[in-house]
């Protein structure tokens, strides 16, 4: 995998757990999310993930993370 990067997530008021559950192992054949976390703070989760390139990371995003039940916004953070 040569792309990474931290999602923060922003989630519906009461649903950073499942959210982070929904998310955690997350995969397709070019991208996966490494790990999944709820936290404290101005986000309710960040995960971590890795694609074979920026094109799949998106992707991964769009269609896999924003889709899930209760999130509500993300912000991508690449990892230089």
């Amino acid at each position: 995998m040569a792309t990474r990067a931290y999602v923060l997530i922003e989630a519906a008021v009461g649903n950073a757990k499942a959210v982070a559950e929904r998310i955690s192992g997350m995969s397709s054949p070019n991208a996966r999310v490494v790990a999944a976390d709820s936290v404290t703070g101005p986000y309710d989760v960040i995960a971590i993930v890795e694609a074979d390139d920026l094109g799949h990371l998106g992707t991964a995003i769009t269609d896999g993370i924003q889709r899930v039940d209760g999130v509500r916004r993300t912000t991508t953070c690449l990892v230089a």
